[in-house]
């Protein structure tokens, strides 16, 4: 039987924006924080970098404002870069005293600051970590804070469906009034109503066949807020990680960029360097620049993956810098201490999203989103390296400020529809979900990958749109379960992922078509920006139900 829930705050999603989130509005809020798996299952435990924030005497906000806009190839939003990069500091304040304990290095005078390293793009050492699991160490500790909290309701195994909205219920005001939400344990659909709705489900990596993302990774937040009328931004802008472990019986092992920060070199089989021949910066440009350098070294040699080398620094300094990259390497007999790494690129990061301003509100009223759901114009064509966490947390203050404004001139939903599941019934064919998510994610990562050309998008666009046909058949006639919900969500991202390449006919950042492999400067930088409008995808259930 379906359960009806109500709340000050639905957060969806609890990586590091959910978290921070619902932590910074409990004390005057009861919140309702929803999780598809255990509550840290997300894109942030397996974060290995760090977040990036001014520390050093000889760096300055300035400097870390320009290396952004410059990784992001002309398509940052300027406030909203200028915005986090000021916000750093506080950030990383805020969570060291939540209890984060990042990683440290002694003074000659005695004394203790924090450890600074250096990625791609930036031009001074200013990335705080904890060791190479800055991520865990941040989610583990915001976990537990949570966990603590007398007013922060926890939904795990619990995966949303849809947003419920003014419009959908025929009401003359259109709002975000709360979620459709799935327990998947109980296989029942329940309602949350909320004051505010906030999507913090992540990036999409799942929608393709290689990407460094865990299994949460789906695209539901966009999805959902597409459906709900919600505009997308640059969602053609995918960044490849360009090192991500290759091996038979690894699955998706990111190898942290700070690797090369520190020195590591990367080799083709016969143990030359090639990195030179496409940037001056080497190993240390941004990563759309090393990502499509490999890509064509693989291709132009016809092999499997090429190599990372650290193995020329000390061995007590790599273990000590690299724990966990050197611990799970040693499970597949690859000691980094001693011997190269073998890498390939993988999907890694989403720099579109639905649309948000700078206090994360979206296109609908009582709808925020914020973190790799979110498009807030902070990373442009092309994310620079750790600062993604760092976004997550700055926004989520912002968030939390204005959802606090609001709070008194914006009421509890009354009662909301039950999820109607009266006219279908279960499946017989499940298998088909299995051979559409397949198919799905094999010629996204064959057709729109690191290189893309209009052919490749165009085919991908027609096998998307009949797969769509076919997912929403299934989704009108048969009850719900979890993989069924992504499936539905990834076939929207892919779709829009392509009419976003289609639409931008020049290269840049972290998108590369052959067709077109010039910047188009005749004019002004733009965003490529999709209004929902009427679309194929978005089809109401056959069942009737909101």
């Amino acid at each position: 039987m379906s359960t009806q829930y109500q709340h000050d705050i639905l957060i969806i999603g609890s990586g590091a924006a959910g978290l921070a989130l619902a932590l910074r509005l409990a004390e005057h809020n009861r919140i309702a924080l929803i999780s598809k798996k255990n509550l840290t299952e997300g894109s942030t435990l397996y974060a290995q970098g760090g977040i990036s924030a001014v520390h050093d005497k000889n760096d300055s906000a300035e400097s870390h404002i320009e290396d952004t806009l410059n990784a992001g190839a002309g398509l940052c939003n300027r406030k909203a870069v200028e915005y986090i990069v000021h916000q750093a500091r506080e950030a990383v304040d805020w969570l060291v005293n939540q209890g984060v304990s990042f990683t440290r290095e002694q003074r000659a005078d005695g004394s203790s600051d924090f450890h600074l390293t250096r990625e791609g793009g930036h031009s001074h050492r200013r990335v705080i970590h904890a060791a190479d699991a800055t991520g865990r160490e941040i989610e583990l500790t915001l976990e537990a804070q949570v966990r603590r909290h007398p007013n922060i309701d926890i939904f795990e195994n619990h995966i949303a469906v849809d947003l419920i909205t003014g419009a959908k219920l025929g009401l003359a005001h259109n709002r975000c009034l709360g979620a459709h939400v799935l327990d998947n344990r109980r296989h029942r659909v329940h309602v949350f109503a909320a004051r505010h709705t906030v999507l913090a489900t992540g990036g999409s990596g799942k929608v393709y066949l290689y990407t460094t993302n865990p299994d949460t990774a789906t695209g539901d937040g966009i999805a959902m807020g597409w459906r709900a009328g919600c505009r997308v931004a640059d969602m053609e802008f995918i960044q490849f990680h360009p090192t991500c472990l290759y091996h038979p019986h690894a699955k998706s092992f990111l190898i942290t960029e700070a690797i090369r920060g520190e020195g590591g070199k990367l080799l083709l089989p016969d143990g030359t360097r090639f990195m030179a021949r496409f940037d001056a910066r080497g190993e240390l440009a941004p990563r759309d620049i090393v990502a499509r350098a490999i890509d064509h070294e693989m291709k132009r040699l016809g092999i499997d993956c090429v190599y990372l080398d650290i193995s020329h620094k000390p061995a007590g300094f790599i273990r000590e810098h690299f724990p966990t990259i050197h611990a799970t390497c040693l499970e597949f007999a690859i000691d980094i201490t001693r011997q190269p790494i073998p890498v390939v690129p993988a999907a890694h990061y989403l720099c579109g999203g639905i649309m948000t301003d700078l206090r994360g509100r979206t296109d609908l009223p009582g709808l925020y989103a914020v973190g790799e759901t979110a498009h807030t114009g902070v990373h442009g064509a092309n994310r620079m390296a750790s600062n993604s966490l760092l976004e997550c947390v700055v926004f989520a203050q912002a968030l939390a400020q204005d959802i606090q404004s609001q709070h008194a001139q914006t009421p509890l939903p009354g009662k909301l529809p039950d999820w109607d599941e009266s006219r279908v019934t279960d499946s017989d064919e499940e298998i088909v979900v299995s051979h559409n998510w397949d198919e799905l994610r094999r010629f996204m990562w064959d057709y729109v990958g690191i290189v893309r050309t209009d052919k490749r998008l165009q085919r991908a666009q027609h096998r998307t749109e009949l797969l769509t046909q076919e997912i929403m058949e299934y989704y009108g006639n048969f009850r719900i379960t979890a993989d069924l919900i992504e499936l539905r969500n990834l076939v929207l991202v892919a779709d829009l992922i392509i009419r976003s390449a289609l639409l931008r006919r020049e290269s840049r950042g972290l998108h590369y078509i052959r067709d077109y492999p010039q910047s188009d400067d005749s004019r002004p930088p733009h965003n490529t920006i999709l209004s929902p409008g009427l679309t194929p995808l978005s089809p109401g259930r056959k069942t009737g139900s909101v």
